[in-house]
Formats: structure tokens, sequence, C-alpha cells
């Protein structure tokens, strides 16, 4: 049995969850677990000066419960209930039965060390500042983001760990998050498909 662990991060609202739905359609034995199931409840989540909810932050997650979920699905992925049929199989892969993935997404997923030693690929989905304040302003959340949030959290914290990732991280595949979802899907798409028949040779 092989199995290989993907993780999908980068800006918020910059398409992660799409993209990873997509893909499992696409991939053999493929499952994803995402990062944002893992939020601690509202009353749990610290509280800064100017009022602010601190999400964007790892102490905002139960990051060790994450890696218990990935690592229990490593110990037998074939129970998880993933799908084998595919709906567009790969014609270019063959044996796939013995292989299974795993699509990590998530905001925050490169900067916690424990979670460093799975991945066999990382993707990190960017966007520019107008393009994310205006997606992430379409969209609702529990809790409801209070005025001045993107620009007093939200954005400072995403380019902190960017900058983080760009000095201490290697082997990161950046994606531009403004291309169509059919070009970021068919980049990533060929990438596994390479790193598959390199697990499988």
């Amino acid at each position: 049995m092989k199995l290989l662990i993907i993780g999908l991060g980068g800006v918020t609202n910059g398409g992660k969850t799409t993209l990873a739905e997509k893909l499992k359609k696409m991939l053999p034995n493929c499952d994803i677990i995402s990062q944002d199931d893992f939020f601690k409840p509202e009353s749990e989540v610290e509280t800064d000066e100017r009022g602010f909810k601190l999400y964007d932050v790892l102490d905002a997650l139960y990051m060790d419960e994450m890696v218990k979920s990935i690592c229990n699905w490593m110990k037998s992925p074939a129970s998880s209930g993933v799908v084998k049929e595919l709906q567009n199989p790969c014609d270019n892969l063959k044996n796939t039965e013995d292989v299974y993935i795993l699509i990590v997404e998530g905001f925050l997923l490169y900067s916690y060390e424990p979670l460093n030693k799975l991945w066999n690929r990382r993707y990190f989905l960017t966007l520019p500042y107008e393009e994310c304040k205006r997606r992430r302003s379409t969209r609702v959340y529990q809790p409801p983001d209070t005025p001045g949030y993107f620009d007093g959290h939200v954005w400072p914290m995403y380019l902190k760990y960017k900058n983080e990732l760009e000095e201490n991280a290697s082997s990161i595949v950046y994606l531009d998050g403004t291309k169509s979802q059919e070009e970021l899907l068919s980049f990533v798409y060929s990438d596994i498909i390479q790193e598959l028949k390199t697990l499988m040779e």
C-alpha cells in the first residue's frame, strides 16, 4: 500500500476547498481533510485589544486533533469510506488500487512542525490584496467578520505566514489564485500524476 499526502494551503478565499473537491473526483482512492473542521469554539478563541477574535493563528485550532486525524487515516486509508470509482479515471495510471491519496486543505498548514514531515507535495494559493478582500466580503462567516477585521487581522496574518514560508520552507509550489479553476486544476492534477508515477515505480 502506498500513500500520497498532499497539502493545499494558502490565502483565505483562494480556492483551496474547490480545488480539493475537484481533485478528489479525478484521483484514485482520494480523501480530504479540511483544517476548517478543527477550529476551536468561539469562546476559546483569544480576542486582542481591538476586540478582534484571533482566528488566523494556530492557537485558534485543535492542531493536535488534526494531526491525529491524518495519522488515523494513514493507518487505515481503505476504511475511510473512499469512493473507488472515478468520474473520469486517468488512463495513464494503471494499478492504482494500492495507492491512497489524502488532500489536506487549509490556510495554516505549513507553520505547524508535526505536519511538515508528512507532505509528499505542498501547494500554496496566493491572491493579491484587492481580490482577496473582494472575495472575502462575499462570504458569510460564523461569527461574521467585524468591521476592519480583514485589514486588521486576516490580511496581516496571511502576509506574516507567507513571508515566513518564503524564508524558511522549500519545495512549496506557489499557485496564482486569480487563474481560472480549470487552469489551476489542470496544473495541480498533472503534477500529482507525476508524483504518483514516481511513487509507483
